[in-house]
C-alpha cells in the first residue's frame, strides 16, 4: 500500500543510568565545545533544578529542542522542529557516548524512543470519524454517552520476545484534537541494555527502528481500515 505522507512532530528518547549527580562543570564545557564545533548544534546551556540543560532557542509555538542531564537519566527532545529521524539518531549515540566519557557511566540499563507522527487518512476528511466508523466501527454506538467523546483511540502494546527479549512497543493511534483532518500516530519503543564499552554502535539505530515501526507496520494496519464505508 503506498506510504501515507508523515509529518513527524516528535522525536524524545531517554537513556536511563544508575543514579548520580549531574557533573554541571563537565557538562558545560562539553556544551563548549559542541558550541564552538556547531555539532551538535545547541546554542545555550543552563543549569536547571532538575539538572543541566543544552538547548536552543524557539522559534516556533509549542516547539523545544534539547537535551537534559537528569539524575537518573539523560533526556532528548526535539518538537516541531525541522530534524530527520536519522540526524535524531546520530544526535543521541553523539552526546551519549560523549556524556559517559565525562559522568564515568559503564551503561545505560535501558533506552526508550517515542516518536510522534501525524498522517491523513485517504477516505475520510475527519479523522474522528475514520477512528469511529473505519478503525474502530463503533458506528452510532457512541450515542449512548450522554456527550459525544473528543478523542477517539485504541493502544496496542506489542511485548518483549523470546528474539528480542529487552525490546517491546506501545502504539498509540486517535484522533488529533488540534486538527480535524490529521491523524496522531505514536510509537513508545523500549530496548535493553546499552554498554559503553561496546561502543553504544545501537542507540541510532534503535531510533531508526522505532520510527520505522510507525511509518511502516503501524501505516499499513490503519491503511486496512481506511476505505469507503457505503452508505
Amino acid at each position: 500500500m503506498e506510504a501515507y505522507p508523515t509529518r513527524t512532530i516528535a522525536y524524545i528518547c531517554e537513556l536511563f543510568h544508575p543514579p548520580q549527580q549531574p557533573p554541571t562543570e563537565a557538562i558545560q564545557k562539553l556544551h563548549n565545545r559542541y558550541f564552538e564545533d556547531g555539532n551538535p548544534p545547541y546554542s545555550s546551556f543552563a543549569v536547571t533544578p532538575v539538572g543541566p540543560v543544552l538547548s536552543n532557542p524557539i522559534m516556533r509555538p509549542g516547539a523545544l529542542s534539547q537535551v537534559a542531564f537528569l539524575a537518573d537519566r539523560i533526556q532528548f527532545r526535539e518538537e516541531l522542529g525541522g530534524l530527520t529521524c536519522e540526524d535524531f539518531g546520530s544526535r543521541v549515540a553523539q552526546i551519549a557516548r560523549d556524556a559517559a566519557s565525562i559522568t564515568n557511566i559503564a551503561a545505560f540499563p535501558g533506552q526508550q524512543v517515542t516518536i510522534r507522527s501525524l498522517i491523513n487518512p485517504k477516505q475520510f476528511t475527519n479523522s474522528s470519524l475514520f477512528m469511529r466508523d473505519g478503525l474502530l466501527g463503533f458506528g452510532n454506538a457512541v450515542e449512548a454517552f450522554d456527550t459525544q467523546p473528543h478523542i477517539l483511540g485504541l493502544r496496542l502494546v506489542f511485548p518483549a520476545t523470546t528474539e528480542n527479549p529487552g525490546n517491546s512497543s506501545t502504539l498509540r493511534i486517535e484522533n488529533y484534537a488540534q486538527d480535524a483532518r490529521s491523524l496522531y500516530l505514536e510509537n513508545q519503543a523500549s530496548f535493553g541494555m546499552q554498554v559503553t564499552s561496546d561502543g553504544l554502535g545501537q542507540l541510532a539505530p534503535n531510533v531508526i527502528s522505532a520510527y520505522e515501526f510507525l511509518v511502516n507496520q503501524a501505516q499499513t494496519f490503519v491503511g486496512a481500515f481506511d476505505q469507503r464505508v457505503e452508505e
